[in-house]
């Protein structure tokens, strides 16, 4: 992919009369020119939320002093929480996978068409079973079992892996194992996991036979980020398909794993894109 010099705000702040033009004046007085703006004002709970991304090209303030200057310009003055991402940084992506395979194929096949503006350079499992994958991707495939009586020092190996692959974000690729609060705190809001229901419906494990013994007829799949309270963290996106009564507990898995690769591919895209705004446990994702 091409590779392009630019810088993305995602920020939320109260909202105030005259955020846009304070910010787009930043932009515009040191020489930026701003590729991309949205913005979203929350009228209930009074608070503003935008992306902007611009031009470094001829940007006059020094990259790594970009954050700084804003802070003290406008951050503390507006009550700002923000981050500042450069697009010349690829993000580095780790998959985790159990048994299943319908997922990491897919985020896989993406990479490898050249849809996304991302490295993956380790697969890490708790089973043998798709090592094959690794070899067929050419990624380094460690597999760690992890069990009760071994959970923390297999998670150290975890990390340990993670860091010497400097990596970014974490993608749970249908990955049956609960990671420990201590874990989870390492990558706050980078780790993304698909979970085969439509949340906050049927949480937990096997929610195709729930939604089968329900007798329902909407089936789903969302895609979050990790938090420590089980499936329970900021939602990225989500989609359904319609069942009915004729359809077996088979049938509900058959159509629902369709779902779970598109939905987790464009959880995956976005926070690629660096589209996603976390506030609390809610997500802004912008177009």
């Amino acid at each position: 992919m091409e590779q392009h010099n630019h810088a993305i705000l995602r920020m939320h702040c109260p909202d105030q009369s005259g955020i846009i033009t304070v910010i787009t004046g930043f932009i515009n007085e040191n020489g930026g020119n701003i590729l991309y703006l949205d913005q979203y004002v929350d009228r209930v709970n009074g608070v503003f939320y935008m992306r902007v991304e611009w031009d470094l090209e001829k940007f006059v303030i020094p990259k790594d002093k970009i954050s700084d200057y804003f802070r003290t310009l406008y951050g503390k003055r507006y009550n700002m929480t923000f981050r500042i991402s450069f697009t010349e940084h690829v993000q580095r992506m780790a998959i985790f996978v159990s048994k299943m395979s319908h997922c990491i194929y897919d985020l896989l096949a993406r990479h490898t068409a050249g849809e996304w503006d991302v490295e993956i350079p380790l697969i890490i499992s708790n089973h043998p079973d798709l090592k094959i994958i690794g070899e067929q991707f050419n990624i380094p495939f460690e597999v760690i079992p992890i069990t009760k009586d071994n959970k923390a020092e297999q998670e150290a190996k975890e990390i340990a892996l993670l860091e010497k692959y400097n990596i970014d974000f974490i993608v749970l690729a249908r990955y049956m194992q609960v990671l420990s609060t201590d874990f989870i705190e390492r990558y706050p809001n980078r780790i993304i996991n698909i979970h085969h229901s439509f949340l906050p419906a049927f949480v937990g494990a096997k929610p195709y036979h729930q939604a089968y013994e329900r007798g329902v007829k909407l089936i789903g799949a969302t895609s979050h980020y990790v938090t420590a309270e089980l499936d329970a963290g900021p939602i990225i996106e989500q989609d359904i398909a319609r069942v009915s009564h004729k359809d077996t507990i088979a049938d509900l898995t058959h159509k629902g794993r369709d779902l779970e690769k598109i939905v987790l591919s464009r959880a995956v895209e976005k926070h690629i894109q660096r589209k996603i705004l976390t506030f609390e446990n809610k997500t802004i994702v912008f177009n």
